[in-house]
């Protein structure tokens, strides 16, 4: 049995806005949404929209995609377990099963399955990424066979990011054939943006769509997407209180900089388990803060050694084991619309100390230094 959220956990993250979902008044997000159905719809395309629930079954987030059994994306690490048999959705092609289901039981020639909304990943920390991103699956699904790609993507980018260079990186999909890793260029490198390929025909029959039925999938970061097209900086912003901020959310105009308040930083030296990784110091400090997790711009391994390499007397100021390793981790905290007092971001720091620290030392977060081995 995997490790579950708590009913407290679970509560906290159902109650995250979706930013997708027009119920909670509008947000730029829709428009791009809107914007790459009408790229990648054909004519004659009958749009079907599957925002599906939060909470799906391991099945349709995994099994019926052709995920692998063994597969390291289903450990709890990765994966938010509400119970053994369902999870808070990891991506948008989990919705992908049910609405294929439903296409099986009301077929139609060509149909775009549209399938937008909030996901929750184990991610981490950084003015790109966060617990709660939002995604989309645009699958385009005909009784013919369909195999243009690229014509598909060539729709997508002009639409939403006209005039940008673009290419598809093969990729291996698991829901896929033929997969690929969509990249744009922006300030002369390459952003990934989406990943896309032929849906397998495997998905399709799970779902009862046999033989005679092809199609082509592709699935899209709408918070990136949205990011480049505006010229947002700093993904925080799209769930900025802040009306500077909310005013240019409404439409996808260049973005305006609203007044960049000062970091605060604050290091510590910690004990973690020797297979701790960066994700999972990310999701403990996003749990420990809760609400004030949005102050949080970045979580940074600055320096890290295994205990069995430190010196007996800083493995004691630890209170750490030889299995372990330490940590020089740099908090940088930035609140989007208020200056922090130094009171304020030390309080912040501790509960972040308490929530990562897993040595039996006793000593103040401020007293720790990064230890040399």
């Amino acid at each position: 049995m995997p490790e579950t959220l708590t009913p407290t956990q679970l509560t906290r993250d159902l109650a995250v806005r979706d930013l997708t979902d027009p119920a909670g008044g509008p947000h730029a997000v829709q428009l791009v949404v809107e914007r790459a159905v009408a790229a990648v719809a054909g004519s004659r395309t009958e749009v079907r929209r599957w925002p599906g629930d939060r909470i799906v079954t391991v099945a349709d987030n995994y099994d019926n995609l052709g995920y692998d059994p063994g597969d390291v994306t289903r450990d709890a690490r990765y994966t938010r377990y509400v119970d053994a048999d369902h999870v808070l959705r990891s991506h948008s092609s989990a919705m992908v099963p049910a609405a294929l289901r439903a296409l099986a039981a009301r077929p139609a020639d060509d149909v775009l399955l549209v399938c937008p909304g909030v996901v929750y990943r184990r991610d981490s920390i950084d003015r790109l990424h966060t617990g709660t991103p939002h995604q989309l699956d645009l699958w385009r699904i005909t009784r013919t066979q369909v195999t243009d790609l690229e014509r598909l993507v060539a729709a997508l980018v002009e639409n939403l990011l006209p005039g940008r260079r673009w290419r598809l990186e093969p990729r291996r999909h698991p829901y896929t054939v033929d997969g690929a890793q969509l990249d744009v260029e922006h300030r002369g490198e390459w952003v990934e943006v989406a990943e896309c390929g032929l849906a397998h025909p495997a998905v399709l029959a799970r779902a009862g769509l046999g033989a005679g039925w092809s199609g082509l999938a592709l699935g899209m970061g709408l918070d990136r997407m949205l990011m480049l097209l505006k010229g947002i900086p700093d993904i925080r912003l799209l769930r900025s209180a802040d009306p500077a901020v909310v005013a240019q959310l409404a439409d996808l105009a260049p973005y305006r900089p609203v007044s960049v308040l000062p970091p605060v930083r604050r290091d510590l030296s910690i004990a973690v388990a020797a297979d701790d990784r960066a994700e999972d110091l990310d999701d403990r400090v996003r749990t420990a803060l809760g609400d004030d997790a949005d102050v949080v711009e970045r979580v940074e391994i600055r320096q890290e050694t295994p205990c069995a390499q430190l010196a007996p007397q800083a493995l004691a100021r630890l209170g750490a084991t030889e299995d372990q390793k330490n940590l020089l981790v740099r908090i940088t905290l930035r609140p989007l619309d208020a200056t922090l007092s130094d009171r304020e971001a030390n309080v912040l720091r501790d509960r972040a100390y308490a929530a990562l620290h897993q040595g039996s030392g006793s000593q103040s977060p401020e007293s720790e230094r990064g230890e040399a081995p």
